[in-house]
């Protein structure tokens, strides 16, 4: 509610005249060095505008009097790092995954260059301290679908995973219920079979005997009679407990029915040669990597 202007009995300020719930407001104005301050910020942006890229035009900006670009400095800055880096990355370059692993200055630079590329590139999947994910391989533990020493993870890293250019690594688990090459009694009792080569209890009514000759079957020719897997083929061990994609007895008949075939794309090409071995030094050294 407006009312006329008047003058505060306690602070003796005038009113704006404005009032609301029984309070009335006080023309008390802004400090004279706040507004001054204020001044001189709007001059200030003037000034900036003339001198720096500002103003956005139908295809470009105006680049200003001082003709200063940003991007031109990040440029600078990274041509500058290039150049400090370059005899170390000549380095990595001329070395062997081996010799690189043994020396201690190279192998530092090498895990040093390898981090920030793989919390870029392969975090999203592996997670930014490598424990992975379901579906998604931990790389801290001493269990590889397609073998640990350097060479292997190398070739992992280069080439990925059932990719065009991985001819080696192909291999995909078949899709025996979908596909119609197992009844789901079969696959019932399969899984409950190789949950029991983990040492996972299941329950007392499974037909262990049935499973095990479609194991024998159906599933020895990649993971093996004993249940220890091929890393030739990327097929699991499944005496540990380790599972991909989850050991309770839903999530391993949904993979006996579905198939499983995750893929890891290829590197080579979007990494540079010296960028993979860093980064295969690093992955190495997470804590799971075969000697």
């Amino acid at each position: 509610m407006a009312h006329e202007r008047d003058i505060d009995a306690l602070t003796g300020t005038a009113t704006t005249g404005r009032e609301w719930d029984g309070i009335r407001e006080l023309n008390t104005p802004l400090p004279r060095w706040w507004l001054w301050l204020f001044y001189l910020t709007i001059i200030w942006s003037i000034g900036y505008w003339i001198a720096y890229p500002s103003w956005p035009l139908v295809s470009s900006s105006t680049v200003g009097l001082l003709n200063w670009q940003s991007r031109e400095a990040i440029i600078t800055d990274m041509d500058a790092l290039k150049a400090q880096r370059g005899p170390m990355v000549e380095r990595l370059l001329k070395s062997s995954l081996a010799e690189i692993a043994a020396d201690e200055n190279l192998s530092q630079f090498a895990r040093a260059q390898g981090r920030p590329v793989f919390l870029e590139n392969c975090a999203p999947c592996h997670g930014t301290g490598g424990g992975g994910a379901r579906g998604y391989p931990n790389l801290l533990d001493d269990e590889w679908l397609w073998g640990g020493r350097l060479e292997d993870i190398a070739l992992t890293i280069r080439d990925g995973i059932r990719t065009p250019q991985s001819k080696e690594r192909q291999g995909t688990m078949p899709a025996f219920g979908r596909d119609g090459i197992l009844k789901r009694p079969e696959i019932e009792a399969v899984a409950d079979y190789t949950r029991t080569l983990a040492g996972i209890a299941v329950e007392s009514g499974a037909n262990l005997e049935l499973g095990k000759k479609v194991y024998a079957e159906a599933c020895a020719n990649c993971h093996g009679a004993d249940g220890r897997g091929k890393r030739e083929l990327g097929a699991p061990n499944l005496t540990d407990a380790i599972w991909l994609y989850g050991s309770d007895r839903a999530s391993v008949i949904e993979g006996l029915w579905n198939g499983r075939g995750g893929m890891m794309p290829a590197w080579a090409g979007r990494l540079d040669e010296s960028t993979i071995k860093a980064l295969t030094i690093y992955v190495h050294t997470l804590g799971g990597g075969v000697r």
